[in-house]
């Protein structure tokens, strides 16, 4: 669908609506593909001003200790020439605007690569990042160099593909109408019971098992570039490790979660990130994974709390600012918990800190070090 699709009159709703009318019921995956297209390209949809808050704006400390980690191993890995940092939809630039200044600190001056497609963020991170390079995917990135990539709440935006289990089997999940013309989920006609995975195969009906292809390709894209270039991922998102059966599907919108299907294109639709699946994924296409580690306990070991206790001693009448930060990007009620952090990296290079196989102490005296 193109965007002047998407921007006829009536929108993108008006737009689906005559496309079910006329072929039938559409997949999630094509409906939250268009949505988030639209949403994204037409607005900042970050901070309290907007729909959500991502870890970046609640606090400088998280972007800081990303950016010592990815020095930390570059250190290790024998600080490799022409290191490029890439960033997965980049938001308003503040991760790496924290992760750069702290990374320089530790000797790390990477060239800034950007992937971005949305026109309004790109206008944003252009004004916090000029000398930066931009891209649409990617296939365009340097191929000659390592990559120090970062993709935080940058997956659970990818369109998800769900099957249900009917009466007659498992069928697609599909966007259809109403008698009243409202969108709501339906099962397809086409039989899917060979697309199930056998685990789930005799769940009862109404049971829903939900992939997300894209994600999966993203990973492996930025894994076998890791094994041909050298370098280290981070995937940063909420999730699960293992498998589980449900719909994680769900929209924001004035930091509300709203109807999936009440105003396509208006809200921020996401899902819930498999990363047991992407991790085979990235060691199938020849990438080390490193490690899948709560946000809580990965920004603990890097040292957030002599951070924390740093920032509070500099600006002591925003300590209690400070301290509600950490507790919300660390605690188990808070993002402590649902968030996940995925680390890989090239073969041969050194494991990351924060994932039990190395000591976080460098990665820790620094952050309390930066200023």
């Amino acid at each position: 669908m193109t965007g002047d699709e998407r921007d006829a009159p009536g929108g993108l709703a008006a737009v689906f609506a005559r496309l079910i009318t006329a072929t039938g019921p559409i997949s999630i995956a094509h409906y939250m593909a268009e949505a988030n297209a639209r949403y994204y390209a037409s607005r900042d949809p970050f901070g309290t001003a907007g729909d959500f808050v991502t870890a970046p704006e609640i606090s400088q400390m998280f972007g800081e200790l990303i950016g010592l980690w990815l020095a930390d191993i570059w250190q290790r890995a024998g600080c490799p020439d022409g290191v490029c940092y890439v960033e997965l939809g980049p938001g308003r630039g503040t991760l790496a605007r924290d992760a750069l200044r702290a990374a320089s600190r530790a000797g790390l001056v990477p060239e800034v690569h950007f992937v971005e497609t949305s026109p309004a963020l790109r206008g944003l991170q252009r004004a916090a990042h000029p000398g930066a390079a931009w891209h649409d995917d990617l296939s365009t990135l340097p191929a000659d160099r390592p990559l120090l990539l970062v993709a935080n709440e940058f997956l659970d935006a990818l369109p998800v593909r769900q099957l249900v289990r009917t009466a007659g089997g498992w069928r697609e999940r599909m966007v259809g109408l109403n008698a009243a013309g409202a969108f709501i989920p339906v099962a397809g006609t086409r039989p899917m019971d060979a697309a199930v995975p056998d685990s789930f195969a005799e769940a009862g009906e109404g049971a829903i098992v939900e992939t997300c292809p894209a994600a999966a390709a993203v990973v492996q894209e930025v894994a076998g570039r890791l094994a041909s270039q050298g370098g280290a991922a981070l995937f940063i998102d909420y999730g699960y490790v293992e498998p589980q059966l449900g719909s994680t599907l769900q929209a924001v919108r004035a930091h509300q979660k709203v109807n999936v299907f009440a105003e396509p294109g208006e809200a921020d639709l996401t899902a819930h990130v498999d990363f047991g699946t992407v991790a085979q994924v990235a060691e199938q296409a020849g990438a080390r994974w490193l490690g899948t580690s709560g946000q809580g306990a990965w920004l603990a070991a890097l040292g957030i709390g002599a951070r924390a206790g740093s920032l509070a001693r500099a600006a002591p009448h925003a300590a209690e600012a400070i301290e509600a930060a950490t507790i919300r990007l660390t605690a188990p009620a808070e993002m402590g918990t649902l968030f996940k952090v995925m680390g890989l990296a090239a073969p041969g290079w050194p494991d990351g800190a924060g994932f039990n196989r190395v000591s976080p102490a460098t990665t820790d005296r620094d952050s309390a070090a930066l200023p």
